[in-house]
């Protein structure tokens, strides 16, 4: 099969699992080719292993319940470090290469894809998943049904305007207006989801905050500069790979790291495990270290005695 085709056949297929619904001739007509290609591309998903569906009104779709479903989704997810390491890898290539453009746009079309969402996800979750992201590209406000938070531990009925999601669609980003705040409700902990027909009426209040390299969200950051050694460094790179972007090497041993935090948890549990080849330089995070250090001590000698 040469490249157009192969291209075609992968068109196909994420219409097919998208959350429009196209007939055969639909899918001829916006893949330029003819109705009998389209039937032979849906026989080869089938003898593939896929779970075609005839629904009514002749829409043909791919079933969620065929078995390469969640390999494919897990293939072509991203995450933040992910994506961000495989740039750098396509930023090495050089300038008058082809491919390079080539493989931006693909891997921006494939990252930017939430078709195969309910793959990532199984059961009522999947349903739920699903069901937001329709709320989403309709603009439509929600009701959590019966959403267990973890801070009061109460289950309730949460009135929302969803509109984005954390890696895997763990958690999705939402403007609650009961309580006139941006937050992020865990996907897991809704029983159910009830579109209803009010559009939006907050859209410009919907603000997703950020998640710094430790990956902590929030919606304020503060500057911290730490200088690491060797074995810090190492380390630093290899449990949260973005930080590579704030990284300036001083001298042969030694690195400056100046971020933007969300808060101090996540730096501070890094740099408490590795207070001797760390020097912490900016005076408010050291004082955050003293007081977590001083309360742990505290803590272990009240367990001793």
């Amino acid at each position: 099969m040469d490249q157009p085709k192969i291209e075609r056949v992968l068109r196909l297929m994420k219409m097919m699992t998208g959350n429009n619904n196209y007939t055969v001739e639909e899918m001829a007509e916006r893949l330029g080719t003819s109705y009998r290609s389209i039937y032979r591309y849906i026989e080869t998903f089938k003898e593939a292993g896929f779970v075609v569906q005839r629904k009514e009104g002749g829409i043909y779709k791919l079933g969620k319940e065929s078995r390469y479903f969640k390999d494919i989704s897990q293939l072509i997810h991203f995450t933040d470090e992910e994506a961000y390491i495989v740039n750098q890898l396509i930023e090495g290539l050089d300038n008058t290469n082809m491919l390079k453009q080539n493989l931006r746009k693909k891997l921006s079309a494939v990252y930017n894809c939430i078709a195969l969402a309910d793959s990532v996800v199984e059961g009522k979750n999947a349903v739920n998943i699903n069901r937001l992201i329709e709320a989403i590209s309709e603009r439509k406000q929600v009701i959590l049904k019966n959403y267990a938070s973890s801070h009061t531990g109460v289950a309730r009925d949460r009135l929302v305007e969803p509109f984005g999601f954390t890696t895997n669609y763990v958690q999705v980003w939402c403007y609650e207006p009961e309580s006139g705040l941006n937050k992020l409700f865990n996907t897991s902990r809704i029983d159910a989801i009830e579109i209803l027909p009010d559009d939006w009426q907050f859209a410009e209040s919907h603000n997703e905050g950020y998640i710094d390299i430790f990956r902590i969200n929030g919606f304020e950051q503060k500057r911290v500069q730490i200088e690491l050694g060797m074995m810090a460094h190492n380390l630093l790179i290899e449990e949260y790979p973005l930080a590579a972007r704030d990284l300036k090497q001083i001298d042969n041993n030694h690195w400056l790291l100046d971020t933007m935090v969300c808060n101090y948890v996540g730096i501070g549990r890094f740099v408490i495990g590795l207070l001797k080849d760390i020097r912490i330089l900016t005076p408010e995070f050291k004082e955050y270290i003293t007081h977590t250090v001083n309360d742990m001590c505290e803590r272990c000698n009240q367990n001793m005695e």
